[in-house]
């Protein structure tokens, strides 16, 4: 019964990609520059898996004889955001990437938008989101008027008070936008950021949710389910995949949580994928630049991998690695164009053996796909004969 189990530590990004220049992000190194800045940094699990020992790794120790196949992946696809990061690694490479706004939302979007809402708005600007509801939350209170955002990503981001506007009526806010965001203006995510609190001390309930574009293309989630698989979600991977290409899912509120939602479902018999997103690197710790926040949740999730590894069934296939970067030590509070690290193992996977550098995020979803035997996907290289 062959599984393939996919944890992505979103936004742990292990250096700069060669065109890294053209989005702004020289110098960027998630992990090399956390390990740098962080006294006795270590992650002693994952070392010793081959995290370490990666072409390009700096700042971790070297394992002399690593217990998995490692190695890093490039990204081939225009973007760093989320969506085109985890659409890669299911096999889709886009040549265009998704439409960003950093001056706002021009009027051909708002007006209809405003319009669909029976109100007007706040904001239009390009933001951080804990920023942005301190700053607008008083006036959004005052009026009513949802607070509409974005940032380097392609979203379109409304923050709304839940006392102000009910969370459901959010949610139909945003799916409104969702129907208006198509064509040249087709953003990868609208992204719901419900609040809570008084003046001075807003802060961000769980509640968030996103609404993405389906797929452009088939993905190993698809190829799975076609062939009678099950495909587990844990975390924000069904938003990211807009449900499709999915059985079942569920959600989480931190890593912790999504660690013990992976480890249930890994429990459970079933033939497939399970595909599970650790958000909290990123969206908590990343894009508010707090480097011991970064590091700490780093260290968590490395001491729980002795239960994941305990967990594994015999013809499981691990695969751990990442979305983008998200270097919080760099004046950037946005995601970064880098390699992402990549660990694979198995009790019948060889060990100790060095992938290299993979052209595209697309050669994991060959791989899982030639594992599965669901067929061949259109992008990607497969490199199970060199684990197997």
């Amino acid at each position: 019964m062959k599984r393939a189990i996919i944890i992505v530590m979103d936004s742990v990004g292990m250096g700069e990609l060669p065109d890294a220049g053209q989005y702004g992000d020289q110098g960027s190194n998630t992990l090399g520059n956390i390990s740098k800045a962080v006294e006795g940094f270590k992650l002693p699990n994952l070392e010793r898996l081959g995290l370490g020992n990666i072409d390009g790794m700096v700042g971790l120790e070297r394992e002399h004889a690593p217990q998995a196949a490692y190695g890093r992946m490039g990204e081939m696809s225009a973007g760093k955001d989320t969506t085109t990061g985890h659409w890669e690694m299911s096999g889709i490479v886009l040549e265009k990437p998704f439409p960003v706004y950093p001056d706002g939302f021009p009027a051909e979007v708002l007006e209809p938008f405003k319009k669909a809402i029976g109100t007007d708005i706040l904001g239009n600007v390009s933001a951080s989101g804990t920023e942005i509801i301190n700053r607008l939350g008083d006036q959004h209170v005052k009026t009513g008027c949802p607070i509409v955002y974005t940032s380097a990503d392609s979203v379109f981001q409304i923050a709304a008070h839940e006392e102000v506007i009910p969370i459901e009526k959010l949610y139909e806010m945003c799916q409104t936008a969702r129907k208006i965001l198509v064509g040249d203006h087709a953003v990868g995510r609208v992204i719901a950021r419900p609040f809570i609190g008084t003046s001075g001390n807003y802060t961000r309930t769980p509640r968030r949710h996103d609404y993405s574009l389906d797929p452009t293309g088939k993905t190993v989630l698809d190829a799975a389910v076609e062939k009678g698989l099950k495909v587990k979600a844990v975390g924000k991977i069904i938003d990211i995949f807009n449900k499709k290409g999915i059985t079942d899912s569920v959600s989480t509120k931190n890593n912790m949580e999504g660690v013990d939602k992976t480890l249930e479902y890994m429990k459970e018999d079933f033939e497939g994928i399970l595909f599970t997103n650790l958000v909290d690197f990123d969206m908590i710790f990343g894009h508010r630049n707090n480097v011991e926040g970064y590091a700490n949740a780093l260290i968590e999730f490395d001491g729980r991998i002795p239960e994941i590894l305990s967990a594994l069934k015999e013809e499981d296939m691990l695969m751990i690695t990442a979305d983008h970067g998200c270097d919080p030590t760099t004046p950037s509070t946005d995601h970064s164009r880098e390699y992402v690290p990549l660990i694979v193992y198995g009790k019948g996977l060889k060990k100790n053996i060095n992938l290299g550098t993979r052209k595209t995020f697309a050669d994991l979803a060959a791989t899982v796909a030639e594992y599965l035997g669901t067929g061949k996907l259109e992008n990607g290289k497969s490199f199970l004969n060199e684990i197997k």
